[in-house]
């Protein structure tokens, strides 16, 4: 199954959380935070108001609670609108 976001929204894939600290230690599942740091799978064509301003293949930034959740062939994934996404990873 795919999944084609529409308007101005954005498919994203969360990157994997550190599962080590800088130190060394070792983070329990439960203890690591949600990534903030997703890429992007597919964008929507954008509207005149909201125009696409990231590509598939970007690293973004979002804020801890934006978009929506989604589970599609066990992969977990966050639609969100572009005025969501803070930054652009380089």
């Amino acid at each position: 199954m795919t999944i084609k976001p529409l308007a101005d929204r954005v498919l994203l894939k969360s990157v994997e959380a550190e599962e080590t600290t800088a130190s060394g230690i070792i983070l329990a599942a439960s203890a690591q935070e949600k990534p903030e740091i997703s890429e992007v799978v597919a964008v929507g064509p954008g509207t005149e108001k909201n125009p696409m301003t990231v590509a598939v293949g970007d690293k973004v930034i979002i804020s801890k609670y934006a978009g929506t959740q989604v589970k599609v062939d066990g992969v977990e994934y966050t639609i969100t609108e572009v005025k969501e996404i803070l930054a652009v990873v380089e």
